[in-house]
């Protein structure tokens, strides 16, 4: 049975959901529709035109920005990644976002004292380069930065590198997520992600952007002696350890390990590449704007968590819930979200949320009103904190290799146009980690709730059969909380070796349901 109802079953009548951005009609009017060979370039889709001359509306920035020359300067491969034993250069910003006009610092190591470059890139889809390079710095003066010890409480690793070179954003700059390249004289390279902010104007939908996960799976510096994050650390020269070995907090203020791409950056970078190939109306933000400065009222129609968010704070959750309950959609396109609840504390030069703590089941010596810094299902009674709550469905399980996704509730508009019959299989679609909907947990508001696959798997801890599903619900209002339940169905947008179009036509037909509304209501005014 894919169809579950939580409180009382109602039908949809008149469309009471909130206006979005000025552009709603987005999804009608200039969005194309996903091809049926699935060979494009990129994605199986071709990018959106947007212009006023065929909508009748200012020109949406994201597919302006797409339609520039591309540059994949931006992928850093090949033999000269920086390693975290030499260290030839390295860098972390001293921010996780920062809105167009202000600032942001970068800390950069390089062996051997040597002259260096900053190379900005924001990510798109670009005609398939995946990016377009900003600006480049001119030369600057390199020198080797200490490798900071662990703390022997807490296990933090942080770095107090002094600044290398400061980025004033301008102002025309597009919201999006954002690499600064740093490149030494004879080729040797690593990279770090920040978000550019617009904080002035609407879109229709904002981009999460996971910071607070990217820190906690962060195992810089991954040297053989040194390194710890929230699930490891070295138990001794050479060997890694496990949770005995971990820390308890993480820092903000260090590189990512060797190239500087975060663990499961990939799932973010597909989101953002098919989002912006199909043209969707995006601004961006960190997992930090969430905690510190919410969702802005009346700016944003819907949230899209695009990886993996595992990490969460009390207060990220609180501002997802009330713009869950102010009609605000939610999408999450990974798996094995809004697990851990953890808290942001300062840097020891007391720069406020600089630090990621999570003490899971080790008692928290320092819990505050929050509550303890733990697995959110273990706080409150009887799970009336568990993920399922808000997501639909919950992390059940791992996987040791991909298994084919397998489709429920076939009828729903969620499938349409995708060809798709219950029982049909997705090839490789659920992958590493898994969410399933638990029976024993009731959704936290009145909704009717859709399961839209209902897979077996075997868990690869050894603890049986799991099912996996991916979930829609949908409150009386019309809002929508979509959960893909698996880690592969961004790769399923884009070039990839699990690219579905089933997958992208069904994607479009939740963010477009979401811009304009069931069929025959009005939509939303621009």
């Amino acid at each position: 049975m894919a169809e579950r109802h939580r409180g009382r079953h109602f039908t949809t009548g008149e469309n009471t959901m909130p206006s979005m951005s000025r552009r709603t009609a987005l999804s009608l009017l200039a969005l194309t529709t996903v091809s049926t060979s699935g060979s494009c370039s990129t994605s199986g889709i071709r990018p959106a035109q947007t212009d006023k001359k065929t909508t009748g509306r200012p020109a949406n920035p994201v597919v302006l920005e797409n339609q520039l020359a591309g540059d994949t300067g931006w992928r850093v491969s090949g033999a000269r990644i920086s390693d975290d034993v030499t260290r030839q250069i390295q860098g972390y910003a001293s921010r996780t976002s920062v809105s167009a006009g202000e600032s942001v610092d970068f800390h950069v190591s390089v062996a051997g004292d040597r002259p260096f470059t900053v190379s900005v890139y924001r990510l798109g889809h670009y005609a398939g380069a995946g990016g377009r390079r900003m600006l480049t710095s001119g030369s600057l003066r390199g020198e080797g930065m200490p490798a900071p010890s662990a703390d022997p409480a807490t296990g933090l690793i942080e770095c107090a590198w002094p600044v290398a070179w400061t980025l004033t954003v301008p102002a025309d700059w597009t919201s999006g997520y954002f690499l600064a390249v740093f490149e030494t004289g004879d080729g040797f390279r690593s990279c770090t992600p920040f978000v550019v902010r617009d904080d002035r104007r609407r879109a229709d939908f904002l981009v999460v952007v996971p910071f607070s996960t990217y820190q906690a799976y962060n195992f810089w510096p991954a040297d053989g002696r040194t390194a710890r994050n929230l699930y490891k650390g070295y138990v001794e020269p050479g060997r890694i350890g496990g949770l005995t070995e971990r820390a308890f907090q993480v820092s903000f203020d260090r590189p990512y390990s060797r190239g500087g791409m975060p663990s499961c950056a990939e799932l973010d970078l597909a989101a953002v590449r098919w989002l912006e190939a199909v043209g969707f109306d995006v601004a961006y933000a960190s997992s930090l704007d969430l905690h510190e400065q919410g969702i802005p009222t009346g700016r944003i129609g819907g949230l899209i968590f695009p990886g993996h968010d595992e990490y969460w704070s009390k207060a990220m959750r609180d501002a997802t819930e009330s713009a869950l309950d102010n009609g605000t959609h939610l999408t999450f396109l990974a798996a094995n979200n809004v697990y851990w609840h953890v808290r942001f504390d300062e840097a020891r030069d007391g720069r406020p949320n600089r630090v990621v703590t999570c003490y899971k089941d080790t008692p928290d010596p320092y819990a505050d009103d929050t509550g303890p810094t733990r697995n959110w299902r273990k706080l409150g009674r009887k799970y009336s904190q568990a993920e399922q709550r808000l997501l639909g469905v919950q992390y059940n399980g791992m996987l040791a290799d991909p298994v084919p996704l397998v489709i429920s509730g076939s009828r729903h508009w969620f499938w349409a146009g995708t060809g798709v019959r219950d029982g049909d299989t997705v090839p490789g679609l659920v992958a590493v980690e898994a969410d399933g909907w638990n029976p024993k947990i009731e959704l936290s508001r009145e909704a009717n709730q859709t399961l839209l696959s209902e897979t077996p798997y075997q868990d690869r801890l050894g603890r049986g059969t799991r099912v996996q599903n991916t979930s829609l619900y949908e409150t009386p209002r019309g809002t929508l909380v979509f959960a893909a339940g698996t880690f592969h169905w961004n790769l399923a947008l884009v070039d990839s070796p699990y690219t579905d179009v089933r997958i992208q036509q069904a994607t479009m037909n939740l963010l477009t349901r979401m811009l304009v509304g069931p069929p025959g209501s009005a939509g939303r005014p621009g």
